[in-house]
C-alpha cells in the first residue's frame, strides 16, 4: 500500500472520541454519517490508503496525534488499517468481506491479527483458505488468531 493522503485539519479543532469505546465512537459514527458512509471510508483505507484526518479522529481517538504527526508509522503504517478493520467488527455490510479477507495477507501481524477479529466476529466463512494459511504465520499471535477464527467460522 502506498500513496496515502489525508486531508489535513487541526485535530485539536475536532470533536474526537476520547473517553469513548471503539464500539461507541463506530455507533457514534453511523448515527452522524450513516452506515455506508463509515463502511466505505474504511474499504477506501484498505484498497487505497485514502486517510482523512477526520475519519480517523473518529475511530481512534488519542493515538490519531500520533499518527497525523508521522509517529507511530504515520498514515502509512500499520495503525489506520487497524482502526478501520476494529470499526468493520461493529458496523458491517458483507460487500466488505473480500477487502477484510485481503487484510490477510498484509506485511503487519496487527492487521493480519485484526482481519481476523472482523472475520470471527461477522462469521465469514469465505476466508477459510486464508485464515488457514495463518497457521503457518510467523508471529505467534496471528497463528494463535488463526486457531480462533477456524473454531469459530
Amino acid at each position: 500500500m502506498n500513496g496515502f493522503s489525508w486531508s489535513g485539519c487541526n485535530t485539536s479543532t475536532m470533536a474526537g472520541p476520547r473517553g469513548e469505546s471503539p464500539r461507541e465512537a463506530v455507533n457514534r459514527l453511523v448515527a452522524s454519517r450513516g452506515q455506508s458512509s463509515v463502511i466505505d471510508r474504511c474499504l477506501e483505507v484498505l484498497d487505497a490508503g485514502e486517510v482523512d484526518a477526520e475519519h480517523l479522529v473518529g475511530l481512534s481517538g488519542q493515538h490519531v496525534e500520533l499518527v497525523l504527526s508521522d509517529r507511530d508509522g504515520g498514515v502509512e503504517g500499520y495503525w489506520p488499517l487497524v482502526w478501520v478493520l476494529r470499526a468493520l467488527t461493529y458496523t458491517w455490510d458483507d460487500a466488505a468481506a473480500p477487502h477484510v479477507i485481503d487484510a490477510l495477507s498484509h506485511e503487519s501481524w496487527r492487521v493480519r491479527e485484526m482481519a481476523q477479529r472482523v472475520i470471527r466476529r461477522q462469521r465469514s466463512r469465505g476466508a477459510f483458505p486464508a485464515v488457514t494459511d495463518l497457521l503457518l504465520d510467523p508471529v505467534k499471535r496471528v497463528r494463535d488468531a488463526a486457531t480462533k477464527t477456524l473454531g469459530r467460522t
